[in-house]
């Protein structure tokens, strides 16, 4: 066979003309949307005939496409937690048939709590390292102040760190905090959380799942190294007018959904306030004559999120989704200081979906994202503003074309249009002599195409192949690369299966950081003369086994990931309003691995799952730009680097209105650098104090002392109430044997009680949160 022979193989399969494959164009195509009872699609459904052995799970979406061939059959529709459906049809062609089920009454049945996709989907995916939450499972665990976080319980799943105490940065498999991609109906987030990290800006009566992406990246993402956050709203219910919500110690929310045209649409509305700040400023109001007081500050934050759907036709359907989310934190003392400091995002994106054939369908969406902050500072007649912003405009395309049974291929284009706002300076007086201000912005564009395809070789192995190739370009700055994706699916048998992968990834725009978790005031900058982008590999593989009966899953994964351009900065590195941003990075190499075991419950009236994480993670900055580098160019962990990680979640049905939850949590301490000792102290004779009461600490290598074990136990309890069970009572006890876990250490100076001189220094620790009981009351009419 020539060379020009093994070219046209390809296009003939897409064809459906490749010899032995000729019975798939024959077939009929079964295809459409699977929903629940309140119109919500429901990724992983399964969609089945028993009797010919053959069936689907629905994708992402809710969408599902099934061959199967003429005649009578009998096809069964289920989703865990809903009613399952069979149908008796006759088909004659193919056709577009959806869905919709309604919840199971049944509380103490075979199936309780569950994620979106069950057991043996997750064996037979080709993808590793992902992870599929329900919001119906993350509002049943403990949660801190009783505020349902779903970034949080993300962290509760092997290899995904926190930042610290209470906080919803996730680090990912030995990544940092700004290489994670969140994703919140296609538009990007870039800052994810609320209260300086306590909470994420996802709103737990909104979403309707999130899939997590540690490895194995699908081709349609990219622009991050570690992690995909792929979050999805809810569309509403579309039969009937409902009103949800709850009322928590430190927050109210509320939601508001129904139909558009009964049948052919729906909206949901959903909004959340905390009101940390009425409280404070009825303290401060009362103290104010006071003339020794000093008022406590304000603080609150509140989001609204917005989705609406509409179908066209038969093959036509528009989404259109919208986000607002504000912190606000302010104080005002009795001298005439005001400091105020506001942050936050607005998202916005319009999605229709396209019907070609039950073959071909596709996703066009156009969006914008802008995160911004903003911080004042006034005293008496003069004022100073800092603020800094990112602003996108996107545009992509996304095919999805399953030719025939065998082969299912995806393929687009992304552009994105980037406004990098990373220093506005304004400061001016009442009378005039001080009046300047500056504003530094950057501008880049986003690009990308991809083709992935998976591919069933035989009933025992499955291949995915995907290559993306993306570009940036920032002034006359120009870089891309090509990013191939690839995974391996051997199933030994319908219990055991095996898996590989690898991904390439780049990273184009930079975190402008020095701590080690995301503060609002970090700066987003664009890849540049001075800048590369950062990139990295990941390979990883592991295997997956069906347990006792198919009633437990355990999976084992080792990976290995390494990347080169990795940013940090240099030491006294003046990050504020600098117009040569570019002089202050340095750039280094990082490389992780590790191990994750994985064993985990869907059925039964107890569920859950234990997670535990072997890993290291390191980096290298060598001495560059008239720098010693990083740690003297010597190799060194990043403070999240965490030896150990073992997280155990327990859910038990007790009985028909009661639920009990327990998660526990245990982990190596965080990474950090303390002093040896200091020099400087001696005593001055006739002197109460040393020569110098600052004296200079003699600092060991980076991150060379770790922190004390974190761990804490959560207990959780919801009750149903009221005659339908629509509303319910939830007991949360973050921390319930009140472990003081330190949230960092510090140096305090010990002095002669007799003389008051310095006579030396004793490490102390800061705990953040003891024992902390919430009640929340949860609504449904």
């Amino acid at each position: 066979m020539t060379t020009r022979c093994f070219w046209i193989i390809p296009f003939l399969v897409l064809l459906n003309v490749v010899p032995g494959r000729a019975q798939d164009a024959a077939r009929i195509i079964l295809s459409g949307t699977v929903r629940g009872a309140h119109g919500e699609t429901l990724p992983g459904a399964s969609v089945a005939v028993p009797a010919l052995a053959t069936g689907t799970a629905a994708d992402s979406v809710g969408h599902y496409r099934l061959p199967l061939p003429p005649g009578r059959v009998q096809l069964v529709v289920t989703s865990i937690g809903y009613r399952t459906i069979t149908r008796d049809l006759n088909l004659t062609k193919s056709q577009r048939l959806s869905f919709d089920l309604e919840e199971s009454n049944q509380e103490l049945g075979e199936v309780l709590v569950t994620g979106s996709v069950s057991l043996e989907q997750k064996l037979k995916t080709t993808q590793m390292g992902v992870e599929h939450l329900s919001i119906r499972e993350a509002k049943l665990l403990p949660a801190l102040f009783g505020e349902v976080d779903i970034l949080k319980t993300l962290q509760l799943k092997p290899g995904v760190q926190s930042g610290g105490e209470g906080t919803s940065g996730l680090f990912v498999r030995g990544g940092s905090a700004d290489q994670n991609l969140v994703l919140l109906d296609n538009t990007v987030v870039y800052n994810p959380n609320h209260l300086f990290g306590l909470f994420s800006v996802f709103n737990s009566d909104a979403v309707q799942s999130v899939d997590l992406y540690k490895s194995g990246f699908p081709a349609q993402f990219g622009g991050r190294l570690s992690s995909v956050v792929d979050v999805k709203l809810r569309e509403g219910d579309r039969q009937k007018y409902v009103t949800t919500g709850g009322i928590g110690l430190i927050s109210s929310r509320g939601t508001f959904e129904g139909p558009i045209n009964k049948g052919k649409g729906s909206f949901i509305v959903s909004g959340r306030r905390t009101y940390f700040d009425i409280f404070t400023r009825a303290i401060n109001k009362r103290n104010e004559r006071k003339p020794d007081y000093s008022p406590i500050p304000d603080y609150y934050f509140y989001d609204l999120n917005a989705k609406a759907n509409y179908t066209l036709g038969e093959k036509d359907q528009l989404f259109l989704t919208g986000y607002l989310g504000r912190d606000v934190f302010g104080f005002s003392s009795n001298n005439g200081f005001n400091f105020s400091f506001q942050w936050g995002n607005t998202l916005g994106s319009l999605r229709w979906n396209h019907v070609f054939s039950p073959k071909l369908f596709v996703n066009t969406t156009a969006s914008v994202s802008d995160y911004k902050y903003t911080l004042t500072n006034k005293l008496d007649q003069f004022s100073f503003t800092l603020g800094s912003r990112i602003t996108d405009y996107s545009g992509r395309t996304d095919f999805e074309y399953t030719p025939n049974d065998r082969h299912q291929l995806k393929f687009g284009a992304m552009l994105t249009q980037h406004t990098f706002g990373v220093g506005r300076l304004d400061a001016n007086s009442a009378d005039g002599r001080v009046n300047f201000g500056s504003d530094i912005n950057y501008y880049g564009q986003d690009g990308a195409l991809y083709a992935s395809d998976n591919y069933k070789a035989t009933d025992k192995l499955q291949l995915e192949g995907g290559l993306r190739l993306s570009g940036f370009r920032s002034g006359d700055n120009q870089y891309g690369g090509l990013e191939p994706r690839a995974a391996a699916r051997y199933s030994l048998n319908d219990k055991t299966s095996f898996k590989l992968n690898y991904a390439l990834m780049y990273q184009y725009v930079h975190l402008v950081t020095n701590s080690g978790a995301t503060l609002p005031t970090d700066i987003w900058y664009p890849s540049r003369l001075r800048v590369k982008p950062q990139r990295s590999q990941q390979v990883s593989g592991g295997g997956s086994f069906l347990l006792f009966g198919g009633k437990y899953l355990l999976t084992n994964e080792l990976y290995y990931k390494w990347g080169r351009n990795q940013v940090d900065f240099r030491d006294g590195a003046q990050l504020f309003a600098n117009p040569d941003l570019d002089a202050e990075f340095i750039f280094g190499k990082s490389w992780s691995y590790g191990n994750e075991v994985y064993l985990e419950k869907k059925t039964g009236r107890t569920t859950g799952w234990i997670g535990y994480t072997l890993a290291w993670s390191w980096r290298n900055f060598q001495p560059q730009n008239g720098t010693n580098g990083v740690n003297g160019g010597q190799d060194f962990h990043p403070n999240y680097d965490r030896r150990h990680n073992l997280t155990v979640v327990v859910i038990h049905q007790l009985n028909a209105r009661l639920s009990l939850t327990a998660s526990f949590i245990y982990t190596s301490g965080n990474l950090t650098t303390l002093p040896l000792g200091r020099f400087g102290v001696q005593d001055i004779p006739g002197s109460s104090v040393g020569i110098d009461p600052r004296p200079v600490p003699i600092y060991p290598d980076r991150n060379s002392y770790r922190l004390i074990p974190y761990h804490r136990l959560d207990l959780g309890a919801v009750y149903k109430i009221g005659s339908r069970r629509n509303q319910d009572l939830t007991l949360s006890i973050y921390n319930a044997y009140n472990r003081r876990n330190a949230y960092f250490v510090f140096f305090d100076t010990v002095r002669d009680k007799a003389t008051d001189r310095v006579t030396g220094f004793a490490a102390k620790q800061v705990s953040l949160f003891p024992v902390i009981p919430s009640l929340t009351y949860n609504f449904r009419f």
